[in-house]
């Protein structure tokens, strides 16, 4: 059942946090979900704790995790603490757009709105620095969140505006991002004119109904990779496997040729998990299953990206290929020979 009360939203945070001391490899991502829902049951000082607690154990993404810190206690009276934290993310200039659009919107909320959209360009400056063929799924939000600053400032549009308008004509017709991001229609949102608020909210029910099938569908759609000796190691132990992997070039170039077959069809916001057997064993174990069955490598994966393990595919321009060779993405798996 999705959480809906404080006390539901603390019951998940210990669900989450029981299976963290479960599944060690795990505990970042897990903790980080606990993390928001005690935010959403208004603990904002626990989160800190737990945010803190993460920091302190050398974290995967530190970046990130000190943005959602510095959004947290903001909420909670820390501003001084939270300006620190965010200028210390800006002058480290993360790779990874997230830790960018929290601050960018945590400023935003504040009213910092030029402070924001200094720093969505900075971050698109950083992240798109040429014209590009194709936004990747994880920035166009910067692209949106930049445009709809600028509405509120009343700057004029810019290319990079044109940019994310071309991105949101792509994937919606209902509704231009002009009209989404009208000034008059976010202000109302924050009126306390009852019937300001009731017309607002049945114009957004009315857009959302686009979205729906986007909003449902799995965030991200992920494909399990093997790299070779966990591939190895797997087939030893479980051979009935042999049929899914033959070999693992083929198991590469199937994940990429199913990758595109996806992203063909118009699928968005396609991941890659990577397996490994310890991990894949404990989660077979947990369904009670063998794992030696096949139907459990899908539902794996999708847990994998559920805790936050999923990458972005296909990777960014020049970015190292997915499969781990070294070799630019372009260069490998993203030629023309595995179109």
């Amino acid at each position: 059942m999705r959480p809906d009360t404080p006390a539901d939203h603390h019951a998940e945070a210990e669900r989450l946090l029981r299976t963290a001391a479960q599944y060690p490899e795990d505990h970042e991502p897990l903790l980080l979900q606990a993390a928001a829902h005690l935010e959403l049951a208004g603990d904002r000082e626990r989160a800190s704790t737990l945010y803190d607690r993460l920091l302190s154990a050398a974290p995967d993404h530190p970046l990130l995790i000190k943005a959602l810190q510095a959004a947290n206690l903001w909420e909670y009276g820390h501003e001084a603490e939270a300006r620190a934290l965010i200028n210390g993310i800006r002058t480290a200039a993360p790779a990874d757009p997230l830790p960018w659009e929290i601050i960018a919107e945590t400023l935003e909320s504040h009213d910092e709105l030029e402070a924001s959209h200094d720093c969505f360009t900075t971050a698109l400056t950083l992240l798109l620095p040429g014209d590009e063929d194709e936004v990747p799924y994880a920035t166009r939000s910067l692209l949106t969140g930049r445009h709809r600053v600028r509405r509120l400032l009343g700057l004029p549009h810019d290319d990079r505006d044109a940019l994310a308008d071309m991105v949101h004509a792509s994937h919606t017709t209902d509704v231009t991002l002009d009209e989404l991001h009208d000034p008059k229609r976010l202000w109302a949102l924050g009126s306390d004119n009852p019937a300001e608020l009731q017309a607002e909210i049945a114009r957004l029910r009315s857009e959302l109904g686009s979205f729906r099938s986007a909003l449902s569908r799995p965030f991200p759609v992920a494909v399990l990779h093997w790299p070779e000796p966990e591939l190895n190691e797997l087939l030893a132990a479980y051979p009935e496997l042999e049929s899914e992997y033959p070999t693992h070039r083929a198991h590469l170039t199937d994940l990429e040729a199913s990758l595109r077959d996806l992203s063909s069809t118009g699928t968005e916001n396609l991941g890659i998990v990577t397996g490994t057997v310890p991990s894949y064993e404990a989660f077979a174990a947990s369904e009670q299953s063998s794992p030696a069955n096949a139907d459990l490598l899908p539902q794996y994966a999708t847990t994998l990206a559920a805790r936050g393990r999923a990458v972005a595919w296909p990777p960014a321009k020049g970015a190292p290929c997915w499969c781990g060779s070294g070799a630019a993405y372009r260069d490998c798996h993203g030629g023309s020979e595995h179109a």
